[in-house]
């Protein structure tokens, strides 16, 4: 065959019918289980898309079935993986029928989910290879448990059960063979050990019941905590209709009488902020706000209720109480992990089109697909550094260890930076000594460190303005000045400044200059220092390193650490 177009064949009918569908879900089956590799990229994501669909419309009994006969072949991995991601049902009946090698097996196993591993071991027939991978991951065999053998001196074998009436153990005697050994236990008892121990543990877990129950106080239940955020629907009047799973049953059915949630239904509208007072159980009892969006139907965009989310508000604080830091780092945490997720995916999808890999695409396009990937590469950025700050601010964030010349690291900045600000006619004064100040910092933090304050100072400079650097070993510190250009001198708080620099080449961060500074600080006092703003001027002052042995000098809170040796 010199032109396979056989999957091209199968995508170019529409299955019309259950019967059709699933004549095709077995074509596709086929085809697809097959061979992997041998079309065009774009007609495989067509009949990958094609496939989900049609399982959509198929039973997953149906489906198991089909995967389960063996007039196919069943070798692409990828494949395998698909499935995997289904029904129970058919991702066992998937993963007993794949037929892989080795190297594709141990590619695939730590993409399946934990459910679908466990389907995996159950099958025999599998390459040594993978068969340590489960082992390694934790996923092992779900036979009976082997009890401890028990030796018996005498002529016979004793065994203890309990009898399941009364409660009381009950001895099964097996004689020994007709060759005298009583240091052996029979291959029935044995058995029967196993069982009793089977039966044991699956008696300690059934007493661990989470089925509801009224308070009769038998036991006191544990509490969970209450749930900070869930997604729901309404229906046109205002009645909860659906929920995230772990919360329907608590709320759905709930009717959202709120002032504010009446008049978004009568007037077709957002929510916004909206207080509600949940009562029930104590997950999601109490306060709540509302941010919710009208949704019509499709075809004749008839309002039918609103969709949103309920979220906590945020806790009082009493006057003058300091917050918990390590909670709100947590939070801030969490919430620049939610905002990751779909900036990597715009920032994907625009260098896909600004790349063309699924084909031709306009100039005009590109250029627009560029832009919006470089944006998003910013706000991750901006993301990375505000997970840093509130790492070192907590202590989270254990930094690196190692050592740098600092000295060397702002002579070659100061110098970088002239040909940025000789337009300007601004310019830096530095008066760096030529010896080295080693500090405890590893590298590509020193460089992050010294980078930011001069980029920050730099993009501040007004025409023709300059700040004059100082550098200088005081004692067992290495101590940097430098005057704050105008625009900065005037705040009251520098490490809160709220000027950002015009968009450009040289930049200190997308946050602007007091955020800029505030993650300085947090980074010299990470390594033993600290960042002052004292008389309109900025003081860095870091530890500095022994010559002799590379230690941290007397002093510093990082004398703990062992370095090794300056040059």
């Amino acid at each position: 065959m010199q032109f396979d177009d056989r999957l091209a064949t199968v995508l170019r009918h529409r299955a019309s019918d259950g019967r059709a569908a699933r004549t095709q879900f077995r074509q596709l089956l086929d085809l697809l289980g097959a061979r992997r590799g041998a079309y065009d990229r774009n007609l495989l994501s067509a009949a990958w898309l094609r496939l989900g669909a049609l399982g959509e419309t198929i039973p997953a009994p149906d489906r198991a079935a089909m995967i389960r006969d063996t007039g196919w072949r069943f070798r692409n991995p990828e494949l395998a993986a698909h499935l995997a991601e289904d029904e129970p049902e058919v991702a066992a009946a998937a993963l007993a029928r794949a037929d892989l090698a080795e190297e594709d097996w141990e590619a695939l196993i730590p993409r399946l989910p934990i459910r679908a591993r466990g389907f995996l071991r159950l099958r025999s027939g599998l390459p040594p290879r993978a068969t340590n991978l489960l082992d390694r991951l934790g996923i092992h065999d779900r036979g009976l448990p082997v009890p401890d053998l028990v030796v018996q001196p005498a002529s016979e074998s004793r065994i203890q059960r309990e009898d399941p009436r009364s409660r009381e153990p009950l001895e099964l005697t097996i004689p020994a063979n007709d060759s005298g050994e009583a240091g052996e236990e029979s291959a029935i008892g044995a058995l029967v050990r196993r069982i009793e121990a089977f039966q044991r543990a699956r008696a300690k877990s059934a007493t661990a019941d989470t089925s509801p129950r009224l308070p009769l106080g038998e036991q006191e239940e544990t509490a969970r905590p209450p749930l900070m955020g869930f997604a729901f629907t309404t229906d046109s009047e205002g009645r909860i209709d659906w929920a995230e799973p772990q919360v329907a049953p608590m709320v759905v059915g709930t009717h959202l009488m709120t002032d504010e949630i009446r008049s978004a239904l009568r007037a077709w509208q957002r929510v916004e902020r909206a207080p509600v007072d949940l009562r029930g159980a104590p997950q999601i009892a109490g306060e709540w706000i509302v941010d919710a969006a009208p949704r019509f139907t499709v075809l004749g965009g008839r309002f039918y209720g609103l969709a949103g989310k309920f979220r906590r508000p945020a806790p009082h604080r009493v006057a003058g109480a300091a917050p918990d830091a390590a909670i709100e780092a947590d939070r801030i945490r969490q919430l620049l992990h939610e905002l990751r997720t779909p900036v990597n995916a715009i920032q994907g999808f625009a260098e896909v089109i600004q790349q063309q890999v699924f084909g031709p695409v306009p100039h005009e396009y590109r250029a627009l697909a560029a832009n919006i990937a470089a944006d998003s590469a910013r706000m991750l950025a901006g993301f990375d550094e505000l997970d840093r700050l509130a790492q070192l601010e907590t202590g989270a964030l254990e930094p690196l260890e190692g050592d740098c010349d600092f000295a060397l690291l702002c002579r070659g900045l100061a110098k970088q930076l002239e040909g940025v600000l000789a337009p300007r006619m601004a310019k830096f004064e530095a008066d760096i000594p030529l010896s080295p100040l080693v500090v405890p910092m590893a590298l590509r933090e020193g460089e992050a460190l010294a980078w930011r304050l001069f980029a920050t100072l730099a993009t501040a400079l007004g025409a023709g303005e300059a700040v004059e650097v100082a550098m200088r070993a005081e004692g067992d510190a290495m101590a940097l000045t430098a005057t704050l250009p105008a625009v900065l001198a005037t705040e009251e708080d520098v490490f809160a400044a709220a000027p950002r620099p015009a968009p450009g080449a040289l930049s200190a961060g997308m946050f602007g200059a007091g955020f800029a500074l505030r993650l300085v600080r947090a980074e010299a006092r990470a390594a033993g220092g600290d960042l002052e703003h004292v008389d309109e001027r900025l003081r860095l002052t870091l530890p500095l390193l022994t010559a002799a042995r590379g230690d941290p000098s007397p002093g510093s809170n990082r004398q703990e650490r062992r370095r090794p040796q300056a040059r």
